[in-house]
């Protein structure tokens, strides 16, 4: 297979080596069979190697959108005007809107309207650099279209040349026909679903919305329970409209991630750290919302919790196609440094999505990698809609 060596570069590998964003003297890096072989100086290549000159560009890890609900069909855009003239969230939902609102668009779709509307929003965050995408279901609620979403999710990756990680979220919300019986339902989860997907290998994790319009800690720990059966790891929609302690109900389980966070209590920090688990900061829906509760950011720096950053890219609470302008959003909103944000597209939401040769340029690393005409990374987080790659390979296959 043939080698690429990219040469005149500058490396911001986000290891740890006390350096801003992990930078390395070394100015090539050698891909060979999807893979990082070396980074050096002077690095031996074969006759046949592809020689790129990247002219003192900055290479960094593709980036790593670790918690998006892209695929789905219909808009809400009236309820976001309905939220500008003052209607709650929690409104909304109770009205019949909301999730709800885009299951029914959802379960009317055909898998290929699902499909090519996904690669339109996937395509937007893979042009600007986005090599991996977490996927999750949560629009069906019911196993025929849950699994379509699935499926399509699969194609998005086949289709656009970048990886998918597909997470079951069925446990997202009530679906009408459950007629408020929760408990049903989520015996319907995990008695049926949760065993279809993991024996059909439809999805790598399995997520809940614990919270007051969600679910409960007693729900949300059975879900937990049967994916921990299936062999599925889990995450949670945790603490974003109140404190319920759904973050330390995932920490025991040793969740992969707590996303949203921002009623965690910042004694309820340590618990993460003990289990592992990464914190998935979103600040789009904190924007959209227009929520004036911060995630406990220090608290989760004290106990070096990594903090990953995602777009949470859906259709009601955060349409952002951007995962470079959620970075910016975490560093304006909730005051992270412009090296946190970065750490936080790249190695801390690789981490968050179990995927320990993504998001880091490393030996033995996967080749996901992007080349900018910058000075600094620090531009990539200071300016809105600016940039994007000049070159890019996903599994050492160049694409840009």
């Amino acid at each position: 297979m043939t080698q690429t060596l990219i040469r005149n570069v500058r490396i911001a590998s986000m290891q740890e080596n006390g350096r801003p964003y992990g930078e390395l003297a070394a100015g090539e890096i050698l891909l060979e069979r999807g893979k990082i072989v070396a980074l050096g100086t002077s690095l031996p290549v074969r006759d046949e190697a592809e020689i790129v000159d990247a002219q003192s560009a900055w290479c960094l890890p593709g980036f790593i959108d670790c918690h998006t609900h892209l695929v789905y069909a219909g808009n809400r855009a009236d309820e976001f005007a309905k939220r500008l003239r003052g209607v709650s969230y929690q409104a909304i939902s109770a009205q019949g809107g909301g999730i709800k609102s885009t299951v029914r668009a959802t379960r009317e779709a055909s898998e290929q309207q699902l499909v090519e509307h996904a690669i339109q929003r996937a395509s937007r965050l893979a042009e600007e650099g986005v090599t991996t995408l977490e996927i999750k279901s949560g629009y069906g609620l019911d196993k025929e279209t849950e699994v379509r979403m699935l499926n399509a999710a699969k194609q998005v990756g086949e289709k656009l040349g970048i990886h998918i990680q597909r997470t079951f979220l069925g446990a997202h919300a009530l679906p009408p026909e459950a007629d408020t019986d929760a408990d049903a339902y989520i015996d319907f989860v995990c008695n049926t679903m949760i065993p279809y997907i993991a024996e059909n290998q439809l999805a790598d994790a399995v997520d809940v919305f614990c919270e007051t319009v969600g679910f409960d800690l007693v729900q949300t720990r059975r879900v937990f329970e049967a994916a921990r059966q299936a062999g599925l790891p889990v995450k949670g929609h945790v603490e974003q409209l109140s404190d319920s302690k759904g973050a330390l109900l995932a920490a025991s389980y040793s969740a992969l991630s707590v996303d949203h966070i921002e009623y965690l209590d910042p004694s309820d920090v340590s618990a993460l750290a003990d289990a592992g688990t990464v914190a998935v900061l979103l600040p789009g829906a904190f924007y959209y919302l227009r929520e004036t509760q911060l995630p406990p950011v220090e608290a989760l720096r004290q106990h070096q919790i990594p903090m990953a950053i995602s777009t949470d890219l859906n259709p009601g609470t955060s349409p952002i196609a951007s995962l470079l302008t959620c970075a910016n959003m975490a560093c304006v909103l909730f005051r992270l440094t412009t090296e946190e944000a970065l750490r936080g597209i790249t190695c801390h939401a690789a981490k968050a999505l179990n995927l320990a040769n993504k998001g880091i340029l490393r030996e033995g690393a996967d080749a996901d990698l992007c080349l900018w005409q910058i000075n600094s990374p620090d531009e990539l987080v200071y300016e809105i809609n600016r940039y994007r790659p000049v070159a890019k390979w996903v599994g050492g296959q160049r694409v840009i």
